[in-house]
């Protein structure tokens, strides 16, 4: 008799049993995939003055250099740009040197506006310039085209070439409100769109004179002191700080509802020492 051996099937359940291994080892049976969403990389979107700018790009720099995953974009505009960029939701964080209008708290009632330094603004002319101080009258009817020559007040006998900022600028809106009495400005005054582009225009053009964030002062333009009661006070952290340099005002990050997420972590970071030093260090004066 012959004897017949039944295959059981073991080979192919062995087979089996290592494809089963397999599946799980590469996270298909049973489990998602392994990326964990703490590896994935956060942005926000930061706009709007050009007198905070410099801030936000270096604050994002020291953030993003020690929190990887992170992509902080910062761009320019104008404080009016940041609020509406805030308001209407087009950017995570706007930038302002102003306050906030009335308006546009109506309009935008989930604004939240948090304080992240003091700002100076600074009268500057061309090195050349043998002018070195104005009292805000001069300041005033220089901007209003009362004056037209440096020898009106006390200057060289050259014109005068009046330069501003456009009509998207904190920086301009203080300036109309503390120093013009939002009185007009001459129809000769040259617009530029930041405070980098007034300073490079001052440093250029020998007759002319502008105002800049404190920030903005280099050794190609010279800063004029403000003549306050016959006493000259420089644009200084220290003057700004005792409350003697009269032309100082606040400067903004803003936000539409309460900040979350990297929004909240990029403002508290620079409202930390770290972020205040950076502040410091760029010639704004720290709130902390």
């Amino acid at each position: 008799m012959v004897l017949k051996i039944r295959q059981t099937g073991s080979i192919p359940l062995a087979l089996a049993g290592i494809l089963v291994l397999a599946l799980v080892a590469t996270g298909c049976v049973g489990n998602e995939p392994t990326s964990s969403s703490s590896q994935e990389r956060t942005s926000i979107k930061v706009t709007g003055s050009t007198t905070v700018l410099p801030i936000a790009q270096l604050t994002a720099e020291a953030y993003m250099g020690t929190h990887p995953n992170t992509d902080i974009q910062v761009t320019g505009g104008g404080s009016s740009v940041g609020v509406q960029a805030a308001g209407e939701k087009t950017a995570d964080i706007g930038m302002s040197s102003r306050d906030v209008k009335s308006d546009e708290l109506k309009k935008y009632p989930n604004l939240v506006i948090t304080t992240i330094g003091i700002d100076g603004v600074a009268l500057i002319v061309n090195p050349s310039n043998t002018i070195t101080s104005l009292t805000t009258t001069q300041i005033k009817d220089i901007y209003a085209g009362n004056y037209t020559n440096w020898k009106q007040v006390g200057g060289p006998d050259q014109a005068i070439v009046v330069v501003g900022r456009d009509s998207a600028s904190g920086t301009r809106e203080f300036f109309s409100e503390k120093v013009m009495n939002k009185g007009d400005f001459t129809s000769t005054q040259l617009e530029k769109n930041s405070n980098g582009a007034v300073q490079q225009t001052i440093a250029q053009t020998p007759g002319a004179i502008g105002y800049v964030g404190l920030g903005f002062i280099d050794n190609t333009v010279k800063a004029v002191k403000v003549d306050t009661n016959g006493a000259l006070v420089e644009p200084t952290i220290a003057n700004i700080l005792s409350g003697a340099y009269p032309l100082s005002r606040s400067l903004y990050m803003i936000t539409n509802g309460q900040p979350t997420a990297l929004a909240k972590t990029y403002l508290d970071y620079i409202l930390s020492p770290e972020g205040q030093s950076i502040l410091a260090e760029e010639g704004f004066v720290p709130v902390k």
